[in-house]
């Protein structure tokens, strides 16, 4: 009787170990369809499920202090290899202007004001006065990491994780000169450096986005230009473009580029001035702002290189409208500019402008992102640019978010998960690769 029961525990045993390396045969040859349920990744991405978790954010710190660094820093390079590789011609709009009372003293942007209608009449008709964070914040969703500070290097290393998972190569910064800031923010110019840190573990480059700061024209355009290439020129993640000439130069994105004209542009831009940065160790590709369609002939005698669109409200204005990208970049393709369409996953913004219900595009479980990514691949675009990353107050993020309580019903990504635009970028990011390469064949 012993012996048969031996003999059943040895055939039981045996039958385990058959059904264990079945099982990790067939994962070995399956293919890896989502990077999130790779082994190890859970481990290393505390954040990828999607759900707030102050005790993993507490984790990722403490790895990152851990005299052990090096060790895990080889372990997330062998994580990063079984992942898509970044598209450095996907980039997307980043914004680092967030704060809360750990990082910051106080919560900044998330405590957003809820901007008054134009019209005198009609402002009373809707709601004023700043949001109350955390449960209260400026925004129609609420994101996964809780009102975070971009201050946070555990939140600048989540972000690295899901912008990697997505594919992104390049994050094009919201940018402000040192000491200036935007309406409702504080100066972030001294947090480029860490996110450029954090940036360059995951193999992503930085670009900058300069916005229209107070006085901004050619002359201290010029100023700025040679103090980022100055001080963030040497950083391994700062983002260089090859150009067809063969040229290797820095990238700038010119928010609301349209507020200087053309004269002054040529300015700094043309090869015929004596200010011009042109063929100068602070030459770049410098992209335009296209919201007019009169916009593609300022932007050309401009002496720009190229022009993106921004907005992600399909009708919005010219430059974001799909049905016209093919025409602009045929412009673009007969006057050598670059074109750089933005596409972007949906737009509400009722959060802070209460009245502004006529440019929300609702993102029909991810089908708008996905048409808009499929009318840029139609205008065959040199970059595509995703509107945005994490503009949380537009409701154009792509950054995780989850369902949460409050008091209005916050938006979610339900009934798919977190991670949904993610995975739609991912997707897009590799037709997008694929068909830039059959354009050059």
């Amino acid at each position: 009787m012993a012996r048969l029961r031996r003999r059943t525990c040895i055939l039981s045993l045996g039958l385990l170990l058959l059904v264990f390396i079945v099982t990790l045969v067939l994962k070995t040859h399956a293919p890896t369809e989502n990077p999130f349920d790779l082994p190890g990744a859970h481990e290393l991405f505390p954040h990828i499920d999607g759900v707030e978790n102050k005790a993993d954010l507490k984790s990722v710190q403490t790895k990152m202090d851990d005299p052990l660094e090096a060790e895990r820093d080889a372990q997330l390079e062998a994580i990063l290899k079984k992942f898509s590789p970044p598209n450095y011609n996907l980039h997307a709009f980043y914004y680092i202007w967030y704060g809360n009372p750990k990082f910051d003293g106080k919560y900044i942007h998330w405590d957003h004001p809820q901007m008054p209608h134009w019209d005198s009449k009609v402002a009373p008709a809707y709601p004023q006065g700043r949001h109350s964070p955390p449960e209260d914040i400026g925004a129609n969703f609420y994101p996964a990491l809780g009102a975070y500070s971009s201050r946070d290097p555990s939140v600048l290393e989540a972000h690295m994780q899901q912008l990697r998972t997505a594919a992104i190569g390049v994050i094009a910064v919201s940018w402000y000169p040192p000491g200036m800031k935007d309406d409702n923010g504080e100066p972030i110019d001294d947090i480029v450096a860490m996110l450029m840190d954090a940036a360059h573990k995951y193999h992503v480059k930085v670009a900058f986005h300069i916005e229209p700061y107070r006085d901004r024209d050619e002359a201290s355009m010029l100023k700025n230009i040679k103090y980022i290439i100055d001080v963030y020129g040497g950083h391994p993640a700062f983002f260089r473009h090859t150009t067809t000439s063969g040229k290797v130069l820095p990238l700038f994105y010119v928010y609301d580029s349209y507020l200087l004209n053309s004269e002054q542009w040529a300015r700094l831009l043309k090869h015929t001035e004596s200010g011009s940065v042109r063929d100068t160790p602070y030459d770049a590709v410098f992209l335009a702002l296209m919201v007019d369609e009169k916009h593609k002939r300022d932007i050309l005698t401009a002496g720009f290189d190229g022009l993106y669109t921004y907005f992600a409200t399909n009708g919005f204005s010219y430059g974001s409208t799909h049905r016209n990208w093919e025409s602009i970049g045929t412009f673009c393709e007969d006057n050598n500019l670059l074109f750089v369409p933005s596409v972007g996953p949906g737009y509400v913004d009722t959060g802070v402008r209460p009245w502004n219900f006529q440019n929300t595009r609702n993102r029909i479980n991810g089908k708008y992102y996905e048409n808009a990514l499929s009318a840029a691949l139609q205008a065959k675009p040199h970059f595509i640019s995703i509107t945005s990353f994490n503009e949380w107050h537009e409701g154009t993020q792509i950054e995780m978010a989850v369902p949460r309580a409050g008091q209005a019903p916050y938006l979610d990504y339900l009934p798919n998960r977190p991670a949904v635009y993610l995975e739609i970028t991912r997707k897009w990011g590799a037709i997008f690769g694929s068909e830039r390469q059959r354009w050059q064949d």
